[in-house]
């Protein structure tokens, strides 16, 4: 009983060298969420809450954020099943390379994009002569540039699945005749579900956020290219109650998201 007593001692100590930047720490990050809602307007909420551009601005970022999702989920999945278990040469500096999007400011992607993409893009040109495809200023665009900037949260932490996952059962699969992909499929796909789901709630709300490989790379146009994040830089120069109102509508949308599924999958796979 003791010694009991001591672990929990030991356990219950905060030391204040710790505790008051942990303090600090938190205040900074919630005292700017409190600030939208301090300053809300509450009066006119409902009106502009059921807007129509509040509409429509919430269906495209809602309608390109999951398509992107998808695009990542069939794109990051054996990308990070190849990080991970792939004998590859230079795999560090490829991995490198996938997760450049996490630290390169956003504008630079969308240019990145344009240069490739665009109409006279390397790529771009060739879309737009021969199948008449112009990706830049379009919902795919959007669509594109959401993707770039999200994949990376998603082949991360489907890597990091993967790498804690027990080869074992791989093993005795292909000893009973399973084919690579049949043990993929079967064995290591449900293994690394937890991962899998994390890395997608996360790109989603990543990719629910974007905003400067957006206006770079697609534009700005209403009903076709303006998301959320859009709308909220639109709306900050001519109505900052409609700004403040479009972000606690983002902010809504993402709380309730992560934590719907934190506790069941990213607590268990990251």
């Amino acid at each position: 009983m003791n010694v009991l007593r001591r672990r929990r001692a030991v356990r219950g100590r905060r030391p204040l060298v710790l505790l008051v930047p942990a303090v600090l720490g938190l205040l900074f990050l919630m005292v700017p969420l409190a600030g939208l809602l301090i300053r809300a307007p509450w009066e006119g909420l409902p009106q502009r809450l059921f807007s129509a551009e509040v509409g429509q601005a919430l269906r495209l970022s809602l309608v390109c954020a999951s398509l992107a999702t998808v695009l990542c989920l069939l794109l990051g999945i054996p990308l990070a099943w190849l990080l991970a278990r792939g004998d590859l040469p230079g795999r560090g500096l490829i991995r490198a390379l996938v997760t450049v999007p996490l630290v390169l400011p956003p504008v630079v992607g969308g240019v990145a994009l344009l240069l490739v993409l665009g109409r006279r893009g390397v790529l771009g040109q060739y879309l737009y002569d021969w199948f008449g495809i112009a990706l830049p200023f379009s919902t795919a665009g959007v669509v594109l540039a959401e993707a770039f900037v999200a994949m990376p949260f998603l082949v991360i932490s489907v890597e990091g699945a993967l790498r804690g996952a027990d080869p074992r059962y791989e093993e005795a699969a292909a000893t009973l005749g399973a084919s690579r992909w049949l043990t993929f499929r079967r064995v290591t796909l449900p293994s690394i579900l937890p991962g899998v789901v994390a890395g997608t709630v996360l790109c989603w709300a990543r990719a629910l956020g974007e905003f400067g490989a957006t206006i770079t790379f697609a534009g700005n146009f209403p009903g076709r290219t303006t998301t959320m994040p859009l709308a909220v830089y639109l709306a900050l120069e001519t109505d900052p109650a409609a700004a403040i109102v479009l972000s606690l509508v983002l902010l809504l949308v993402s709380v309730v998201v992560l934590a719907a599924l934190r506790e069941r999958w990213i607590r268990g796979a990251l």
